[in-house]
């Protein structure tokens, strides 16, 4: 009966779904493409067998199951890959990772018809779901269709627990109708079971974020964007930011500038509909913007240089000193802090971090991230950061020692991947 009335309440409120999207469409026109496909509705892709399903939500999701997508390419040349996404960022990040060897398609919109449609066209094998994108009636889809659903990556923080308990009629279904769970660690598992997940479905494996190999592409890039920059300069990176964060680094920036004046601000908002805004802004702040869509190419004289392009936060976190890594001064949760720990940065955020809780407190612990509260203390800790190249390098050594003792869950989930399609 619950999933009935979600059913009936998502048909009703479809208008405004639409409506939403037809409204982002105005900032970022990738929302207006394909649409029919979130009614399920998409062109034949002409699978020569059963495709392996993947499902990320959007570009965060994506990039940390690429490594995973890339070994099932080359261990099952049979299968065809079919990846969905809800946003046109995601879309973007397949095509540009794997071009032709995988087939993109935006996830249909959670109603029995259009899953019915969406699962006859395509008939996978397998669906992985990354982390926590879970919705009644596609689950119920696939076990219609007896389509095991492997729920990869998977992460729960205490505030996304007490939500899904609030609507434990739909939750506990759905988490039955899963085959196997790969946790990202034992708390994510333990509110996992208290919610209704059955144990022996229950594998915890590990996060995959901490597989994360930088490639030689991305640090080559780095270093030549910072020669561009200025090789003797400090270098600050904000990356991942969402709005009203952009405003607060310019302003710390700003400041810092008036004991360091060649301190170089890499400003990278989250979403590309913000781009030409943020730019705005920080125009307001210095007369030596630069931006990196327009292809104009950073100097010396440049103060802040604006990473407005998709897929290349690795060579931008690469070209810097310190790292703050956004989302975590927004309500939102903080962004990956591996991804620059990976590259051997300090990295700071704010106090909002409860999509990466453990991954956080944890890299606290090794010495890897300082975590701040407000404004003020964001700018005492790059203070001492920028004036302290010894402490710097601690923390560099320690962020990166970090990622590198915890990887293995990426192999980990493979074997599990192995074997439900051995079944």
């Amino acid at each position: 009966m619950a999933r009935l009335l979600y059913t009936l309440l998502f048909t009703i409120a479809l208008p405004l779904v639409l409506a939403r999207i037809v409204w982002r469409g105005r900032k970022a026109p990738a929302y207006r493409e394909r649409v029919l496909e979130r009614f399920g509705r998409a062109p034949d892709a002409g699978f020569a067998a059963q495709p392996i399903w993947i499902h990320a939500v959007s570009v965060g999701e994506t990039l940390a199951i690429a490594p995973l997508v890339q070994r099932l390419l080359e261990a099952y040349p049979q299968y065809p890959v079919l990846m969905t996404t809800m946003t046109p960022t995601g879309a973007e990040r397949v095509k540009a990772l794997f071009g032709g060897r995988v087939v993109h398609r935006y996830c249909p919109w959670d109603l029995p018809w259009f899953w019915r449609r969406f699962l006859k066209r395509n008939d996978p094998r397998l669906c992985i779901v990354v982390e926590t994108e879970l919705w009644p009636n596609m689950l119920s889809a696939c076990l219609g269709r007896d389509i095991p659903v492997l729920l990869a990556n998977a992460r729960l923080s205490e505030r996304s627990a007490r939500g899904y308990a609030r609507f434990a009629a739909l939750t506990r279904p759905m988490l039955e109708q899963l085959t196997l769970v790969a946790a990202q660690s034992h708390a994510d598992g333990e509110r996992l079971l208290r919610l209704g997940l059955s144990e022996d479905k229950l594998r915890v494996t590990g996060s995959i974020k901490f597989d994360i190999e930088p490639e030689t592409a991305d640090k080559v890039a780095g270093a030549a964007l910072r020669v561009q920059i200025g090789e003797s300069r400090p270098v600050l990176i904000a990356a991942s930011t969402h709005e009203g964060e952009d405003d607060l680094l310019l302003r710390v920036w700003k400041r810092l500038c008036l004991d360091w004046p060649a301190l170089a601000l890499i400003l990278v908002p989250r979403h590309p509909e913000r781009f030409a805004s943020v730019a705005a802004l920080a125009r307001r702040y210095s007369d030596a913007v630069c931006c990196r869509s327009a292809a104009q190419t950073p100097t010396v004289e440049t103060e802040i240089y604006i990473g407005d392009t998709l897929g290349e936060m690795m060579q931008m976190y690469a070209a810097a000193d310190i790292a703050f890594v956004g989302g975590s001064f927004s309500g939102t949760g903080g962004h990956n802090p591996l991804e620059p720990a990976a590259l051997q940065k300090p990295v700071v955020m704010g106090p909002d971090t409860f999509n990466f809780a453990q991954i956080t407190q944890a890299l606290v612990e090794r010495g890897g991230l300082v975590q701040v509260c407000d404004e003020h203390s964001l700018e005492r800790e790059l203070r001492t950061l920028i004036g302290n190249e010894a402490r710097r390098d601690e923390m560099a050594r320690a962020a990166s020692r970090f990622v590198i003792e915890n990887r293995g869950a990426l192999d980990r989930l493979q074997q599990l991947v192995d074997g439900l399609l051995a079944r």
